[in-house]
């Protein structure tokens, strides 16, 4: 039998994050383009800085609802009507709100994107909050709130913020409310909201997607330049405190066949120049299949499908704000395990961190590390919806516009050293907050034992 010969791969071709062209508008509201050919779905992202912390005492979640009531209605179009002209464009809207801000997502054809942006301008500038409407969230909202509590990761999430953070704190507390506080929610608490925050200076427009044949600045003054509102008041952002002390909480779930892990402390955000190492440190150990926690807890022992390792943005600040460095992420680990390995599972895991901690990574480890994560960018960003994505993330954790290109550059040249440093003192042993979200009866002395701290019981 004669075989071809094995193709000879070509030449590897240069790539770099896109860079955005940055301009804004007479009404203050700031604008980042990106020209992508071949990209004829355009993506627009549109960050508002209203954070969490501005919620009124009493109400949180009201940026939530806000946020799901700007396509509920406007001064033009009923709901009905705003949903029927989304789809006529072939156009998806998302809205969301988290601790940095309000977030409105945008994804339609180059085509159609007139027609679409002046639909977001008319969301923005002119909404309706209709006392129906705003009903119908809220009830909506009350009755998401049941299963997230039922849902073991959601609710491990929730008990390690409220583990790490001071009470007083908004990230101590559930991000779209709890149902005391949503229950109070109407059409009136959310126009106040949206009056006292939402508007175009400050905000950021990101469009990313094939331009070609598109008066961008025409379109923009003719749709989000009509957007007005008061200039935009100077926000300082409270310190972010937390308490990492070692300890074991566990959310008593009887009967439970699995027990849910979520372990971690507060660190560093992207502005700390330890990120890129922490990075690279913190996929060596749980990033992949092929990461230190599943080569042991998944291929070795079968404890679990997967353990992840990850570290989550929370909040930024600029380098040069006069409240000081108020920026910081959640490292943790996350995963699940059958009740019976609880014990066993969480052993091998300190075992782990205690190992990489006296022996260090290895070479091979951060070059499998860099590949992974520098070779797959041109995949990641293929779609604009991901750069997009991607430069309003950055826009709300007050980074440059190059911050993406730079970090892979970063990435390729950290060694083996330093990635270790970084991740060690990333995941200390002594200072790690434990989660488990399983029936207590059967999990709680065994862990005891492992004397990885002290140990309590609440109800799930």
């Amino acid at each position: 039998m004669q075989y071809h010969p094995q193709p000879a791969p070509g030449p590897a071709r240069p790539w770099a994050f896109p860079a955005p062209e940055r301009g804004s508008l007479p009404n203050g509201l700031t604008v980042l383009r990106c020209h992508r050919p071949g990209q004829q779905v355009v993506a627009v992202e549109v960050f508002i800085d209203a954070p969490l912390d501005a919620e009124p005492e009493g109400f949180d979640g009201v940026a939530t609802i806000m946020s799901r009531a700007l396509s509920e209605g406007t001064d033009k179009h009923t709901a009905e009507e705003f949903a029927a002209e989304l789809e006529r464009c072939g156009a998806t809207l998302d809205t969301h709100a988290d601790h940095p801000g309000v977030r409105v997502s945008l994804e339609v054809p180059a085509s159609r994107l007139a027609k679409a942006l002046s639909l977001v301008a008319e969301a923005l500038r002119a909404p309706a909050f209709p006392d129906g409407e705003i009903e119908r969230l809220v009830r909506n909202r009350l009755d998401e709130i049941p299963h997230e509590q039922a849902n073991p990761a959601r609710r491990a999430a929730k008990q390690l913020s409220k583990e790490l953070f001071p009470a007083t704190a908004r990230m101590s507390r559930p991000r779209q409310g709890t149902e005391e506080t949503v229950e109070r929610i109407d059409s009136a608490a959310v126009r106040a909201f949206f009056d006292a925050h939402i508007r175009p200076s400050a905000a950021t427009a990101v469009v990313v997607g094939d331009l070609t044949g598109i008066d961008l600045d025409t379109l923009l003054a003719d749709t989000l330049g009509d957007w007005s509102g008061e200039p935009a008041v100077r926000r300082t952002a409270p310190p972010i405190t937390a308490d990492d002390t070692g300890r074991v909480v566990i959310v008593d779930r009887p009967g439970a066949v699995q027990t849910q892990l979520l372990i971690g402390r507060i660190g560093a955000d992207r502005h700390d120049s330890v990120w890129p190492a922490q990075t690279l440190g913190t996929y060596c150990l749980g990033g992949t299949l092929t990461s230190r926690l599943d080569r042991v807890l998944r291929e070795e022992k079968g404890y679990t499908y997967g353990v992840r390792a990850f570290a989550q943005v929370l909040r930024s600040s600029a380098p040069d704000s006069e409240s000081g460095a108020t920026g910081a992420s959640m490292i943790a680990i996350s995963g699940s395990v059958d009740t019976e390995s609880t014990e066993p599972a969480l052993k091998d895991l300190w075992t782990v961190l205690r190992t990489l901690a006296a022996e260090g990574l290895t070479d091979e480890e951060r070059e499998t590390a860099v590949q992974n994560l520098v070779g797959v960018a041109p995949l990641k960003f293929e779609t604009a919806a991901s750069v997009a994505s991607t430069l309003a993330d950055q826009v709300e954790q007050h980074l440059p516009d190059d911050y993406q290109a730079q970090l892979y550059a970063r990435l390729a040249e950290t060694g083996t050293v330093e990635a270790t440093a970084a991740v060690v003192n990333a995941f200390p042993e002594d200072r790690l907050v434990t989660i488990l979200v399983g029936d207590a009866a059967r999990i709680a002395e065994p862990v005891r034992t492992l004397g990885i701290g002290e140990v309590s019981v609440v109800s799930g």
